[in-house]
């Protein structure tokens, strides 16, 4: 009788241990998941769709690579709206252009050059814009750092520009003419606008750069609404050139202004 007691008590210890390290494994799991769930979690006003539709398409005064016999300079005609610099003052007018031919050893193909004939900052398939002199704002300051805050006035409206992001390091670096800027090395970059008080809107997020760096191309009134239009250079790389084009009259739930159109040319080999 002893013995089928013992037997008995050892059997429930087992069962017993069994169960707990099984729910010991279960609750093990939990924290994975949970985490995995929480590192998923992305702010809404923090998303910035890169592969969000062209409203319209643009171009630039660039060299563009043939795809697959297919080049993009191709979709270039009379129709689309140039905007181009004169004598310090910007002017939309059809484009004027010539296309020539080349061949880009880099990459061994076909390649073909828009050649404006203005001073062409770029080139909208956009016909319903009222053509002549638009009103734009010369900019002292191109680049926004991490931590800063850059204000243009525009009419009775101020428009703030906040950056976020991590500078890794600093340096100076000679330009063209001689003179020196101060370059910073960014990762996790985050762009933000307002107009007055309205909602702050991300206008723009890049995770790092490779010598390169976020500049406000344009400020002016493209779409003839009495609000400002902006212009980026984007380019994550060196050998990217990236645009991209925000309108305000295209904008929603009372934002300043919304991207309508980008485009990236790579030249690297």
């Amino acid at each position: 009788m002893k013995n089928i007691i013992l037997t008995f008590l050892v059997f429930s210890i087992l069962v017993s241990c069994k169960d707990d390290k099984l729910v010991k494994s279960q609750k093990s799991q939990i924290p994975v998941k949970t985490q995995i769930v929480k590192d998923s979690v992305v702010r809404d006003e923090d998303i910035v769709d890169e592969d969000v539709k062209n409203d319209f398409e643009i171009l630039l005064p660039d060299g563009y690579r043939d795809d697959q016999g297919k080049n993009p300079a191709n979709s270039l005609n009379k129709n689309w709206i140039d905007l181009f610099e004169e004598a310090g003052t910007y002017y939309l007018g059809k484009a004027d252009f010539t296309i020539e031919k080349g061949f880009d050893e880099c990459v061994g193909d076909s390649l073909r050059s828009i050649v404006s004939k203005n001073k062409s900052l770029l080139f909208m398939d956009y016909p319903e814009l009222k053509l002549g002199k638009i009103k734009s704002l010369k900019l002292a300051k191109n680049k926004i750092w991490p931590g800063e805050k850059v204000t243009l006035k525009f009419d009775d409206t101020d428009y703030v520009f906040r950056a976020e992001g991590k500078v890794l390091s600093t340096e100076k670096r000679s330009l063209d003419d001689n003179k020196q800027e101060i370059y910073k090395k960014v990762e996790n970059y985050k762009l933000y606008l307002k107009a007055n008080n309205g909602p702050e809107k991300l206008l723009l997020q890049v995770e790092t750069f490779n010598d390169t760096f976020v500049e406000l191309l344009f400020a002016g009134d493209i779409d003839n609404d009495g609000k400002l239009d902006f212009i980026f250079g984007a380019n994550r790389d060196y050998e990217e050139t990236r645009v991209m084009l925000f309108l305000s009259s295209k904008s929603e739930n009372d934002e300043p202004v919304k991207k309508v159109s980008q485009i990236a040319i790579q030249f690297d080999c």
